[in-house]
């Protein structure tokens, strides 16, 4: 104990006396870079251009298939082909079916997947022969099927529906299409059109022109030797199975920087945050000077919790949960983004801070403190991917694939040591071009675009607002409100909508509704079922057969069951089960016409039922297209808002036949498979 206590006095004062010497008026000079060590992986080429990387790990009994086809970047005929054929590979082979294909990797207790220029395989190490044969087999002896075909391109359409309501999908659409054009690869984008389209010729035709060995490369990691990948790639993957071929190649459009900062916006009326990308392009390969400067740089700038972005408009501001920023580095053509999703009452001071920390970054000097934390945390990174042995596959991949030099990553970290705040400085004004941001926004546009055109940044300009649809073209400011016509009142927009549904005394007539619909969650089937009659109501989720959650209320009390758990209603949810109506239209003489609004390019009255109901109606069809409930829950107040469509009559009143509900970012569309008016329901079903 006492040698410990005067080794710890002896540190103290060594310490102390360190302390008394430092000149901390000068930054101190880093330290040397640790050095690295990397295994060379093994490597052959194969006659038909396929080379192959293996790195033999024999740790544990795994070994994982990466199949990498880099070609260059190539606009597609009908937009969509690609995805389609990224989901037909895997659905069989030439000599096996869809079932037993699947069936087999799952019973081997592996994983297959495929892209339309690429595939993967994983399992262990003694199913890998097998695994490795029906991964060749499903990339290079695909079964196109007719119907396989159809089946996708419904499921498709069905995604590309549910983007077209998705704020965040439209923000990303609208970045790349301002970012490189609609005729770059990569401002391409597919839509239900273009997919309607495409055929199963098209898609074949993809895959005999791109699915090709010239510029492939596989990538084997794990518990197997070179020798034995040799003897499957040979078998497998030779110019027999996968013959030579040249992929088609064209030159790439020219992409051009915005002229000047401008807020480019998107009218999604559903968003209840606005999404914001704001970008420039940069042209920046692993291969140039100023990589490692600009990893260093969007790094203290958003590229973690404690970076600039990040702790003005989550911490300081409370605008957001996140915000992050990255610089992309294809061998092409990239772009720098800074993106985040706030409330949409703070769209207008989110983007002005953003652009401050993007201008503080390049005006300011990095404190020593900053630069140190982030070079800290690549070396930890660095060193943490080095206990990974597909690390060393993928750099010996990128190596190749992105022109670096052999010691790119020996010398990685020696790179990012060197970086200085003047480095960090120079390339955020090289990179981060405050004078040609297209700071893009989706969303509401009644309640945010005002507040858009009249922002001021911290350099003391505005910058203009340009408006687009939700394809990426130029429109004209939306008319987001008109004035009220003479003699209109809720009333009035009530008596239209229950004309339009089947007449007053038909909708009075409805004493009980019975509704069946089905959604589809991450690709399982939920089932929904909802049962009302006058404000008792029941609402079952279903999968399987299994009821997922249930919400009862009797006229006078009510309850929630999830996950085996019940839980009474409070006063507040009481209080508003008592008030729900089927029709609100009959009987709400307090509601409001608020005003006429333009919804996704058609005008609307706005009717404030209640304190938390807002309804749109059609001005011509009189339909009611949606409606937001305002509610709380574990202290926090919820949007939902639910659009109705396609409207179909039973018994003579027409109810919508599809529905979309949004909460937050997250948006499900049903599918209403069943209604039954005045039969079905019972006193039990609101027990």
């Amino acid at each position: 104990m006492k040698i410990n206590i005067i080794s710890l006095f002896i540190t103290c004062l060594m310490v102390t006396g360190l302390q008394a010497q430092i000149d901390r008026s000068v930054q101190p000079q880093p330290g040397p870079a640790p050095k690295i060590n990397l295994e060379k992986p093994g490597d052959f080429d194969l006659d038909n251009g396929l080379e192959v990387l293996v790195v033999e790990d024999h740790s544990l009994p795994k070994v994982t298939a990466r199949l990498v086809i880099d070609n260059k970047p190539h606009l597609e005929k009908k937009p969509g082909t690609s995805s389609l054929l990224s989901m037909l590979l895997g659905t069989g082979t030439e000599k096996i079916g869809k079932d037993e294909y699947i069936e087999e990797i799952d019973f081997l207790g592996a994983t297959v997947n495929f892209g339309s220029e690429s595939a993967y395989a994983t399992s262990l190490s003694k199913y890998f022969p097998r695994i490795f044969e029906l991964m060749a087999a499903g990339a290079l002896h695909p079964k196109f099927d007719q119907q396989e075909f159809e089946d996708q391109k419904d499921k498709l359409i069905q995604s590309l529906k549910f983007d077209d309501k998705s704020v965040s999908a439209i923000a990303s659409r609208l970045s790349g299409v301002l970012a490189y054009g609609k005729n770059h690869p990569y401002g391409q984008f597919a839509t239900e059109e273009s997919v309607e389209k495409i055929t199963l010729n098209d898609v074949v035709a993809f895959y005999n022109n791109y699915f090709v060995p010239e510029n492939a490369y596989l990538v084997v990691v794990g518990d197997i030797t070179e020798k034995e990948v040799k003897k499957l790639a040979e078998k497998y993957m030779n110019e027999k199975n996968w013959p030579s071929a040249t992929p088609p190649s064209a030159a790439l459009p020219a992409v051009s920087p915005a002229q000047y900062t401008q807020i480019d916006f998107v009218d999604m009326p559903n968003a209840v945050q606005s999404e914001l990308r704001i970008q420039n392009t940069v042209d920046l390969q692993m291969s140039d000077e100023d990589y490692f400067p600009v990893l260093v740089a969007n790094q203290i700038l958003g590229g973690s919790f404690g970076s600039y972005l990040n702790m003005n408009l989550r911490e300081e501001h409370g605008f957001t949960y996140g915000a992050r920023s990255r610089v992309g580095t294809d061998k092409y053509v990239s772009k720098f983004t800074a993106s985040t999703s706030v409330r949409n009452a703070v769209t207008d001071s989110a983007v002005v801070q953003a652009m401050k920390e993007i201008g503080r970054i390049r005006t300011e000097k990095v404190s020593f403190e900053d630069l140190n934390l982030a070079k800290n945390k690549f070396a930890g990174n660095f060193v943490l991917r080095l206990e990974r042995p597909r690390t060393i596959a993928n750099f010996a991949l990128n190596i190749r694939t992105k022109d670096l030099d052999d010691d790119f990553y020996k010398n990685y970290l020696k790179n990012i040591n060197a970086v200085t705040a003047e480095d960090v400085m120079r390339v955020a004004n090289k990179y981060f071009k405050t004078d040609n941001m297209q700071i893009v926004v989706a969303g509401k546009g009644a309640e945010v675009a005002e507040n858009l055109e009249n922002l001021q940044l911290k350099n003391g300009k505005t910058p203009p607002v340009v408006y687009y649809d939700k394809m990426g073209n130029r429109i004209e400011k939306p008319v987001y409100e008109k004035p009220i016509p003479e003699g209109v009142t809720a009333a009035t927009v009530f008596a239209d909508y229950l004309e339009a549904i089947g007449g007053e005394e038909a909708v009075k007539n409805v004493e009980s509704i019975v509704m069946k619909a089905e959604m589809a969650v991450q690709g399982m089937k939920i089932n929904l079922l909802r049962k009302e009659k006058g404000n008792k109501s029941l609402v079952e989720v279903s999968m399987g057969g299994n009821v997922m959650s249930k919400e009862v209320f009797n006229g006078e009390t009510g309850y929630t069951l999830a996950g085996g758990q019940k839980t009474p209603y409070d006063e507040e949810k009481i209080a508003e089960g008592k008030k729900a109506k089927m029709f609100p239209e009959l009987d709400s003489p307090e509601a409001t016409l608020e005003k006429v609004a333009n919804i996704n390019g058609n005008e609307v009255y706005v009717v404030k039922i209640d304190e938390n109901t807002t309804a749109y109606y059609d001005t011509e069809t009189g339909y009611k297209t949606r409606s937001e409930t305002v509610s709380k829950a574990n202290g926090k107040t919820i949007t939902q808002t639910t659009t109705f469509s396609n409207y179909k009559p039973v018994n003579g009143v027409e109810f919508p036949f599809t529905m979309t509900a949004s909460f937050g970012p997250r948006t499900m569309e049903m599918t209403v498979t069943e209604v039954k008016v005045n039969e079905g329901v019972t006193a039990a079903d609101f027990e």
